[in-house]
């Protein structure tokens, strides 16, 4: 009955008067870019202060709760329910695979959410609360641990988690868990411990994935926060509508224009108004450049193709930071085979009636994870003085030519304290995108993560093999291997993160720097966090709308 309300909620949000009225010509008092997690929440914090809040969204629905054709986001089996592939933990590799008309497409050069909810819609949920020296040791004043805490509190209170995602409290596909937890417990002497309830230990700790689901479901924002805002008459949510830049006169904001029915219009804001950028570390960059902020080399671009509306050069806001220090996870998969396992690899259309009876009736079984049954964490001291970190995560299945029914994939993440930083610029056809400088720019991160694959390799049981890498590698020939492109290694981990530097490209209250009233809120704020970054993007959303509420005396 509970996910038949939350559909009903979203049904019922055409009726709210804000929704009714056209909303291109209120005068709004925040205008928030972008209905990924991060723009969910400060739209949604915003709306309870009472303000008058649009949340604009390029893409369309994604989890059941969000309406539209469902039919046309799942398989057959989930017909006669209100549950989308989104929704379904089980089904999330079928996103990664075809997309499912639920990633961006000609918006950015790169994998990401276009649709209600970003990267919340589309990720395996993984949800790890960042360790306090994250925010001591690499962001500013204003955005330390002791700062944050507020904000972390209040996702935590909204937001719900587990590390048994089976609503019937049971573990399933756990071969490969126990196999790994021999090695990397039993033989390299790892603490097993709850990931969330030792957040500050990233030093050789191993267990159980934690996920941002709720009752076997994906949960996140959209069916937590949004719900809570679309009940609201202040606020109103437009999906389906790209927004194409910020309208200035001078510093301040005046609107933004968007697409609607292929004709830009511009949607006002009230004299006292804000808007908040969400858009995402890709995309967010190239709105603000769109909107005249930016690299100046950039900007030339843009006025010589006349993309930059009634902007003349005075009115610039040229800002080099805009776009720099784009941070993702470099990853390599590591194919791992024993007896003792049994590989999983989820059905999209034809999942076994035993397992589709028991998501269907009990929303538990393999089909309520997203697959990955165990994680670790270590970090280690570089030559240069930088303490690197590490992750480790265990699926189900193998990849790519090791497919086998005893094969499993450890996918090896470089995280916290890596050098390496690419930068968001525009293409020939000004479509934002990642530079080339993004994965091992800088050598020596190479050098830590090739350490650290050897000294897991060096614990490896005898009944364990690796199938593409050799597991008495020396560490020049894993370095060798992890920097030279192929299905296993230098993939992208999509944790795009940082392109928009606190303190450079916005101010310590996220706003962006020679402006007045606009802001950034979402992964763009973010240094490279310890662990997967979902839990820090719902974080900033909390943080930058307690600060644009503290600046209007909310």
């Amino acid at each position: 009955m509970k996910h038949i309300a939350l559909f009903l909620v979203a049904q019922l949000a055409s009726l709210l008067p804000l929704a009714a009225a056209d909303w291109t010509t209120t005068q709004w008092d925040a205008i928030v870019v972008g209905a990924g997690p991060a723009g969910i929440i400060v739209a949604t914090r915003l709306a309870e202060a009472k303000l008058n809040t649009l949340l604009l969204e390029g893409g369309g629905p994604s989890y059941g709760v969000t309406g539209g054709d469902l039919s046309s986001r799942r398989p057959s089996w989930l017909n006669n329910t209100d549950l989308t592939r989104v929704d379904v933990p089980g089904l999330y590799s079928s996103i990664f695979g075809d997309g499912g008309g639920l990633i961006c497409s000609g918006t950015i050069n790169a994998y990401g959410g276009c649709t209600i909810g970003g990267g919340s819609a589309i990720n395996a949920g993984l949800y790890f609360e960042p360790p306090a020296s994250d925010w001591d040791s690499f962001f500013p004043i204003g955005w330390r641990a002791a700062d944050i805490d507020g904000a972390i509190e209040r996702v935590k209170a909204r937001a719900p988690s587990t590390d048994t995602p089976s609503a019937d409290g049971k573990q399933y596909l756990q071969s490969g868990y126990d196999v790994v937890r021999r090695w990397i417990v039993d033989s390299l002497g790892f603490a097993d411990v709850k990931i969330n309830e030792s957040k500050d230990n990233k030093f050789d700790v191993f267990g159980r994935p934690v996920y941002g689901y709720e009752d076997g479901q994906r949960a996140g924002p959209v069916p937590t926060y949004l719900q809570d805002a679309l009940k609201l008459p202040n606020f109103h949510l437009q999906s389906g509508t790209r927004a194409v830049r910020v309208q200035r006169t001078g510093n301040v904001a005046t609107g933004v224009w968007v697409l609607v029915n292929g004709v830009e219009t511009l949607v006002p804001l009230c004299n006292t108004g804000r808007v908040v950028i969400s858009a995402g570390a890709i995309a967010t960059p190239g709105f603000l450049m769109f909107s005249g902020i930016g690299p100046a080399a950039e900007l030339t671009r843009l006025s010589a193709a006349g993309k930059l509306g009634n902007l003349t050069q005075e009115d610039w806001i040229s800002n080099d930071a805009v776009g720099a220090n784009l941070f993702d996870n470099p990853n390599t998969f590591i194919e791992l085979s024993s007896p003792s396992i049994t590989a999983f690899a989820p059905s999209y259309n034809n999942p076994a009636p035993a397992d589709s009876a028991l998501y269907l009736d009990h929303r538990s079984g393999p089909y309520a994870s997203a697959g990955q049954t165990s994680v670790f964490f270590t970090r280690a001291s570089q030559p240069d003085g930088r303490i690197v970190g590490f992750q480790g995560t265990i699926g189900t299945a193998g990849y790519a030519d090791y497919t086998s029914p005893t094969t499993i994939t450890l996918n090896i993440y470089g995280t916290s304290g890596l050098a390496s930083r690419g930068s968001v610029v525009l293409d020939g056809s000004f479509i934002p995108g990642p530079d080339g400088n993004v994965y091992y720019s800088s050598a020596p991160d190479a050098s830590a993560i090739a350490g650290f694959i050897a000294r897991i390799f060096a614990a490896l049981p005898a009944d364990v093999q690796t199938l593409n890498l050799e597991r008495n590698a020396s560490v020049a020939r894993i370095e060798q291997y992890i920097t030279t492109p192929s299905a296993y290694a230098r993939g992208q981990v999509n944790h795009w993160s940082g392109s928009c530097k606190i303190g450079a490209c916005v101010d310590e209250a996220g706003r962006v720097v020679g402006t007045g009233n606009v802001w950034v809120a979402d992964a763009s704020l973010l240094e490279p966090l310890s662990v997967n970054p979902m839990f820090g993007v719902m974080t900033v959303g909390e943080k930058v709308a307690e600060l644009i509420l503290k600046g209007v005396g909310a």
